[in-house]
């Protein structure tokens, strides 16, 4: 997989190696070809605002955002199953720390596994998944947690740790328990601490 990082946001804490590793774990397991390409972008709140109005008509800052770029279906060059296996831009995944920051703190777990579970919503996104009905919330994010449970698996097989894998509750949300999250959270931004 090539995957880029850029950090527009002005937040040097974030963890960019992290956000690779994860990203690259899920679109392995979710059978995508291993030559195919996605971008990460971590912008700050003005950016994420400007983006959301611009891109899906809603006001106010937001945590991830996902751009896909190519088709990835059998035929379209990004899966294994391919007719002719290759090469696939599959898109851009946009990250906010400064939102994502308040949403780790209500659900009780630190800012790298938000970014890391945002990663895998995004990572979703680009293959197809949305949730836009109870049938498709549901399969999308129990698949988002087991795709993130299983990349800690993974990271303690291979004896890396970016950060402790969270066991409260918020840590492997239900599209209900992230609804409430996001009620915790005003629609015209984070609340400062």
């Amino acid at each position: 997989m090539s995957i880029e990082v850029f950090n527009e946001s002005g937040i040097g804490s974030v963890n960019e190696q992290m956000l690779i590793d994860v990203l690259s774990f899920a679109l392995g397991e979710m059978d995508v070809h291993p030559d195919a390409e996605a971008s990460i972008h971590i912008v700050d709140l003005a950016t994420i605002s400007e983006l959301h109005v611009r891109w899906l008509d809603l006001e106010g800052p937001t945590d991830v955002m996902s751009f896909p770029m190519d088709e990835l279906s059998p035929g379209g060059g990004g899966r294994p199953d391919a007719d002719v296996p290759g090469e696939s831009m599959l898109g851009d995944i946009v990250l906010c720390p400064q939102f994502a920051e308040k949403q780790a703190t209500a659900a009780g777990h630190g800012l790298d596994h938000e970014l890391a579970l945002l990663t895998v919503h995004g990572c979703l996104h680009l293959l197809g998944y949305d949730h836009a009905t109870p049938e498709e919330e549901r399969e999308m994010f129990a698949l988002q947690n087991e795709l993130l449970a299983d990349w800690y698996d993974d990271l303690a097989r291979r004896g890396v740790e970016y950060q402790p894998k969270p066991t409260g509750p918020g840590a492997f949300p239900s599209a209900a328990d992230r609804e409430a999250l996001d009620e915790m959270i005003p629609p015209d931004g984070p609340v400062e601490a």
